[in-house]
């Protein structure tokens, strides 16, 4: 346990871990998801749109479905983070000029989530994926994580900077579950209640302009963070204030 509380409260991870999870939720909102999230709960769960809005019955199935999609392409994110993060600890000589230079493409994925820099959110993905149902669902996962990459990009690269700035693969692995955990929970809770978060979806779709805005907004506030080298200072301060700051992790 002491392990795992070292591996929280070291380095700036503790900050960035809300950051992170908030960051899901938004790569969710985004316009390039959540209007495709009923559409692969059907493949992914083996259930028709009027099957979903009644799963009485078929609650596990759709659990199981959900969650195994959910699983899939965390395993492809966090991959990515804990490459970003090893990547970090082997460059930690160079970390203060990567940090800016990842610090101004942050900013500029801002930008594009918020629609300021058409063309940036373009992404590789089947059109018409199998309805595999259950049994499909971990491999259907996977082919979001690596299909969906660019168009979420913008949140994605933020997160894996900021696993960068861990210098440490197993941080940057953690940070990357919180973001697939922002970006899964509303998978799954869209899945179990998919009849009443039908007016929430509707919603957020008559609101997409000022959700990317906001998203965006979050975006190139952290990429300042980090092009300022704020992020780095204000670690090094927590570092000297809080007792216990360091890990060796």
């Amino acid at each position: 346990m002491s392990g795992v509380g070292e591996l929280v409260s070291g380095g700036a991870l503790w900050i960035a871990l809300p950051i992170a999870f908030a960051a899901g939720i938004v790569a969710f909102l985004s316009p390039c998801v959540l209007p495709l999230a009923p559409g692969y709960l059907s493949y992914i769960t083996g259930l028709t749109g009027a099957e979903l809005a009644d799963t009485r019955g078929r609650r596990m199935q759709v659990l199981t479905g959900s969650a195994l999609f959910v699983l899939g392409f965390s395993v492809v994110f966090v991959s990515y983070g804990a490459l970003f993060g090893g990547a970090g600890s082997v460059l930690l000589e160079y970390s203060d000029v990567i940090n800016r230079v990842l610090g101004v493409v942050v900013i500029v994925m801002g930008l594009a989530f918020m629609g300021l820099i058409p063309g940036l959110q373009r992404e590789w993905r089947m059109h018409r994926p199998p309805r595999w149902g259950v049994a499909g669902a971990p491999l259907l996962g996977i082919l979001f994580g690596v299909g969906w990459s660019p168009c979420i990009g913008p949140t994605l690269t933020a997160v894996q900077s900021l696993a960068f700035t861990e210098a440490s693969a197993l941080r940057g692995a953690v940070l990357s579950l919180v973001y697939c955990l922002g970006l899964g929970l509303p998978f799954v809770l869209l899945a179990l209640a998919f009849s009443r978060m039908a007016h929430a979806i509707r919603w957020v779709r008559e609101h997409y302009l000022w959700v990317m805005r906001i998203g965006g907004g979050m975006l190139v506030v952290v990429g300042i963070l980090l092009v300022t080298g704020i992020w780095t200072e204000f670690t090094i301060w927590l570092r000297i204030q809080v007792p216990g700051f360091e890990t060796a992790i």
